[in-house]
């Protein structure tokens, strides 16, 4: 298949599941293997692309014009690559979850949340070959339409609640913020494609450079910034193969990604590292991994807990890329990679404690272990994924933006980074150590009758990318040597 077609077909295999979806709505085992079957092309065809970028050829398509020099256009490099082989890889995994979690739960209006399901995860192929910021922006608010009934899933007043938090900051920073600074960025260079080096001229403004990047920053709300946060934990109504989806797959890695191309894309790290405005949303980032983090600690709900370690995470990758320094940018796509993997074991052993004791808050969780060693034994993995820790893949994308801090000379920046990382060890790893242990009390709120763990299709998924952190540590090679290859120089 020409390198362009593949790249339609990857938008093209949501509809078509979509439609298989919904016309086995009632048929439960076949509607679910519509689903697990699309999962597996789209995996295979994000993999073949992947080859052929590692062959040196570069995927293209684009439509005929919108308006004069607007066009909606798609092509691969190594970060799109990269973000379309998690996202692919990490649906696959997520659909077989959600068979023993909705099934376990007893969720209703199945087909709908698997064809919404597969509706959002075509955003995201579309996020993630963008060629311009027209066709990002495009997908990025089909994203977050599409995602909204999955948050709204359960039909109650606290899910359309979530549901309104949710829709209403990512809209409003979206038309407030990133639309105006995609305008301004046509007026000021008169492109929108993402191109090695930056677009902007060298004699354009320093002022209106250090104004785009704010509204970009800002803009782009699934990034989780703060103050723009608050939809993130909203969200968190939503069923747990969902706030899997939102936190490792889908939409905050589609904010972080989108960060992360508009810097070396459109600003170029040359270019990047002269905006005067980056030292303050340096420090912003910073403040943000931290102030999540000791929020995460008050937090006795543990999808809660979890949702605010995002914002904590998503923050480094932010972080990485505004230090305009190579390191800083490989230890940001490493991180999309290393923390997609993680979180989402972390929410997968959430749904699964749910699904099979009920239970939804930390302190409720003393001795579990004992009955759900296998979950338990994974949340210690994910854990140590998220601290960065060996021997999970996290250690080495937490390495290499502890490089980017100190090749950039900021220092009280690499401090923030080693204390975020301090406070995550006691809101994440002291769960399943106090699982693992006997303490006085814990006896009374564990039930007796031996192990009893999730779903076995809950339990595969959770081996699948518990097992993934672990071979992040020990294969990290071939993804270092992917987002290496992302081009940080080139003309102006």
């Amino acid at each position: 298949m020409a390198g362009g077609n593949l790249l339609l077909a990857s938008l093209a295999v949501a509809p078509v599941a979509i439609a298989g979806i919904l016309c086995l709505r009632n048929r439960p085992n076949a509607r679910e293997a519509v689903s697990i079957g699309a999962s597996l092309l789209l995996l295979g065809i994000s993999v073949a692309v992947y080859r052929a970028l590692q062959a040196g050829d570069s995927p293209q398509w684009h439509s005929g014009e919108l308006l004069p020099g607007l066009r909606i256009a798609l092509s691969v490099e190594p970060l799109g690559a990269l973000f379309a082989l998690v996202a692919s890889f990490l649906w696959l995994v997520t659909v077989v979850y959600a068979v023993g979690y909705m099934r376990g739960h007893n969720e209703q209006h199945q087909a709908r949340f698997y064809a919404f399901f597969a509706l959002s995860i075509g955003c995201v192929m579309g996020v993630a070959f963008a060629a311009n910021l027209f066709t990002l922006f495009l997908f990025y608010e089909l994203l977050s339409l599409s995602t909204w009934p999955l948050v709204v899933h359960a039909g109650t007043d606290e899910a359309r609640h979530g549901g309104r938090v949710y829709l209403g900051i990512l809209l409003t920073t979206s038309i407030l913020f990133f639309l105006p600074a995609i305008i301004l960025t046509w007026w000021t260079s008169g492109t929108l494609a993402f191109t090695p080096g930056g677009v902007f001229p060298p004699d354009v403004s320093p002022l209106l450079l250090s104004v785009l990047l704010l509204l970009f920053v800002f803009g782009v709300g699934k990034a989780a910034i703060m103050p723009f946060h608050r939809w993130l934990p909203a969200a968190m109504v939503a069923p747990t193969p969902v706030s899997a989806l939102l936190h490792a797959v889908a939409v905050v890695k589609a904010g972080v990604f989108s960060v992360v191309k508009i810097g070396v894309y459109i600003f170029g790290l040359d270019q990047l590292a002269a905006v005067d405005s980056r030292d303050w949303l340096l420090y912003l980032a910073g403040f943000t991994l931290l102030a999540a983090s000791i929020v995460a600690l008050r937090q006795d709900n543990l999808k809660a807990r979890l949702a605010y370690s995002t914002v904590s995470q998503l923050a480094y990758i932010t972080l990485g890329v505004l230090l305009a320094v190579p390191d800083g940018v490989v230890g940001s796509g490493m991180h999309i990679a290393m923390h997609a993997f993680g979180k989402i074991t972390l929410f997968f052993c959430a749904g699964a404690i749910l699904v099979a004791t009920h239970k939804t808050r930390v302190s409720q969780l003393g001795g579990l272990g004992r009955q759900m060693p296998f979950t338990m034994g994974a949340f210690l993995v994910a854990s140590l994924c998220i601290v960065g820790l060996p021997p999970t893949g996290g250690t080495w994308s937490k390495w290499y933006l502890m490089l980017g801090t100190l090749d950039a000379g900021a220092w009280p920046l690499a401090f923030a980074l080693i204390l975020s990382s301090l406070l995550s060890i006691v809101y994440l790893t002291m769960i399943p150590v106090r699982a693992f242990s006997t303490f006085e009390g814990d006896a009374a709120a564990v039930e007796e009758g031996g192990i009893r763990e999730a779903p076995l299709a809950c339990c595969l998924a959770i081996g699948v990318t518990g097992a993934g952190c672990i071979a992040l540590f020990f294969f990290p090679q071939p993804l270092y040597e992917l987002v290496a290859g992302v081009p940080l120089w080139g003309r102006r």
